[in-house]
C-alpha cells in the first residue's frame, strides 16, 4: 500500500496575513484565496498539516493559551469551509525568548524537526509530499525533512535554491502541486 502524501503549510503569510506575531483572534485574517486553494489541494489527494514557528510565545507577546484559542478558531473556520487540517504543530521556543522557552529547538524552522514529526505522525511519503511556505527557513525545513516539493510563496525576485520552486500565488502553487 502506498503511503499518503500531504501538503505541509506554514501559517503566517500562507494561511493568514502576516502581521508579525499574530497570536490572538482579533489579529487573525485569512489570506484571500486560501479556502479554494486548500479545497483544491484536498481534491488532488493531499492531506493537510500546519507547521508554525510561534516565537511570540517565547517573547511574551501572547501565551500558549492564546495560541491554542486562535488555532481552534482557525481550524473551526476551515472546517466550515469544508477543509480538514489533520495536524497542527507549533514551536514556541526561541533562543532569544523568555524562560522557559529561551532555548534552541530542533522543531524550530529552519530545522526539520516539525517536518519529520508530521511525517512520522501522518505516516507520510515525504518524497510525494509538499511544503508551502513564505520564508527561506520554511524551504530549509522542507528540504531537511526530505519533502519532495518545496514551494516558496514569494513576490520577491530571488533565486530559488536547489529543490525549491518559487510560486507567486496560490494558482502557481496549485499548478506545482498538480505536476
Amino acid at each position: 500500500m502506498t503511503k499518503p502524501r500531504a501538503l505541509l503549510l506554514d501559517r503566517d503569510g500562507v494561511i493568514n496575513v502576516d502581521k508579525a506575531y499574530v497570536g490572538t483572534i482579533d489579529r487573525f485574517d485569512f489570506m484571500q484565496g486560501i479556502f479554494p486553494f486548500l479545497r483544491a489541494a484536498l481534491d488532488l489527494g493531499y492531506r493537510l498539516a500546519v507547521l508554525t514557528n510561534q516565537a511570540g510565545v517565547a517573547r511574551g507577546y501572547y501565551s500558549e493559551a492564546d495560541y491554542h484559542r486562535l488555532t481552534a478558531h482557525m481550524l473551526d473556520c476551515l472546517r466550515r469551509e469544508g477543509i480538514a487540517i489533520e495536524l497542527t504543530l507549533a514551536c514556541f521556543e526561541h533562543a532569544a525568548g523568555n524562560p522557559p522557552y529561551a532555548h534552541a529547538s530542533y522543531w524550530r524552522k529552519p530545522n526539520p524537526g516539525m517536518v519529520l514529526e508530521a511525517a512520522r505522525r501522518m505516516r507520510l511519503d515525504t518524497a510525494r509530499s509538499a511544503f508551502l511556505g513564505d520564508q527561506q527557513r520554511d524551504m530549509q525545513a522542507g528540504l531537511g525533512g526530505g519533502i519532495g516539493k518545496n514551494l516558496w510563496l514569494t513576490q520577491e525576485q530571488t533565486e530559488a535554491p536547489a529543490g525549491v520552486t518559487l510560486v507567486k500565488d496560490y494558482a502557481e502553487a496549485l499548478t506545482a502541486l498538480s505536476a
